[in-house]
């Protein structure tokens, strides 16, 4: 009975030895790049000075170079006791839950349309000023990013 354990294990143990060399190779150049993860780049962030102290708009793109597609699931910011994700149709504003960042593709958030309301603000963004969000992703969890303030009709160029 001894001798037909020893067997096994070391019939399991080669197995198992010529399963893990199959599953990787000593080529480096076969390695797949990236881990298929969401690969998540923030750019023209952007804050409006708002007219009033009650509300303002935030603005910014988020570039999924990643195989899997994300998910913005809330926001929040240094100067917004609340902050709402919201996504224009039709031209009504709707408040969502989360906002789809595609894989190999871009999230936008801009004026006329997909967009983050700033409520409840602690103090008024003034142009020069900056506003820091954190931005929380469903799978790349959070990104810091900071805003600066704009002029109220500022346009960024394209």
């Amino acid at each position: 009975m001894t001798a037909a354990r020893q067997l096994t294990a070391a019939a399991l143990g080669a197995a198992l030895t010529l399963a893990l060399a199959g599953c990787s190779s000593g080529d480096k150049d076969s390695t797949p790049k990236g881990d298929g993860r969401p690969e998540l780049k923030i750019s023209g962030a952007y804050v409006p000075q708002p007219p009033t102290k009650e509300m303002a708009g935030g603005f910014l793109t988020v570039r999924n170079g990643g195989d899997q597609a994300d998910k913005l699931t809330s926001v929040s910011s240094d100067v917004a006791g609340k902050v709402e994700i919201h996504k224009t149709v039709k031209q009504q504003m709707q408040r969502v839950k989360s906002l789809s960042v595609p894989a190999h593709g871009t999230l936008r958030l801009g004026r006329g349309g997909n967009h983050l309301m700033l409520m409840e603000l602690e103090r008024k963004p003034e142009k020069g000023q900056t506003v820091t969000f954190v931005l929380h992703f469903a799978r790349s969890g959070s990104v810091t990013v900071k805003a600066p303030v704009e002029a109220t009709n500022y346009t960024p160029e394209k």
